[in-house]
């Protein structure tokens, strides 16, 4: 059986304080938790340091939110894959919408930034989606599996065997629409048949999460999906309250 993975995705939100309380708070709520789930929390990159320190007393893991594709370079205002291993990083959030569109990366550099974590012994968490006009296009599928299929080509099959695919359909971050457990399950089967198409192994053993609008009012139907292993968490992240009941969700 697949563990379960939930990831709290910050964004551009946060203080010294809320970090303290955030990663307090939900650490305490989800104590009792099994083995089955893995709980990442996702700061701000200038979090980091203090979500370390806070972290290495419980469970909670930490992911980066973003990564130049180069180890070290003249790229000012950028942080290379090395630099967050030391901080205790172990996830990388790669290719998600709002730096596929807001900061316009393609698909080739997306496939580098994964390959630039992985150099470095962090896992990515690479982030597939399509808009709601691509939806209405009946495109949904072409979309994530290109998307897909660029960081295999880039990276290789067998490189999926140390990351996790995270599917969010655009039209559903931040928006309050969700995608119905049966069209999440639809395609997280697409992306994990297409997988298997390449190398069963790695299809039977990656973890794919669902992302958009995920709460604790609809984490249960969505993780009960058989091809759903969790969820990538926007603004209930930011709620130790709710965060921790998504997290309970996924402990079955």
């Amino acid at each position: 059986m697949r563990q379960k993975l939930i990831v709290g995705n910050w964004k551009m939100h946060g203080s010294q304080r809320l970090v303290k309380e955030l990663i307090q708070g939900v650490d305490a709520g989800t104590e009792e938790l099994s083995d089955n789930v893995e709980i990442v929390v996702s700061p701000t990159l200038l979090h980091l340091g203090l979500a370390s320190d806070i972290c290495k007393a419980g469970r909670i893991k930490l992911a980066a939110q973003n990564l130049h594709n180069e180890p070290q370079g003249a790229f000012t205002g950028e942080v290379s894959a090395p630099m967050l291993a030391e901080y205790g990083v172990s996830y990388i959030i790669v290719g998600h919408s709002e730096r596929r569109e807001i900061f316009d990366e393609s698909d080739q550099l997306v496939a580098a930034k994964f390959m630039a974590a992985q150099s470095s012994g962090l896992t990515p968490i690479l982030c597939l989606g399509e808009s709601l006009e691509q939806r209405e296009q009946g495109a949904s599928e072409k979309v994530v599996i290109k998307q897909l299929a660029a960081v295999i080509e880039a990276a290789g099959i067998s490189a999926l065997q140390n990351a996790v695919v995270a599917y969010e359909p655009i039209w559903a971050i931040g928006t309050g629409k969700t995608a119905s457990p049966e069209q999440a399950q639809s395609i997280h089967q697409v992306l994990r048949e297409y997988i298997a198409g390449q190398d069963v192994e790695t299809a039977a053993s990656i973890r794919i999460l669902y992302g958009g609008s995920v709460k604790a009012a609809n984490a249960v139907e969505l993780f009960n999906q058989a091809d759903i292993d969790g969820g990538l968490v926007g603004g209930a992240s930011l709620e130790a309250k709710e965060f921790i009941s998504i997290c309970k969700s996924a402990d079955s």
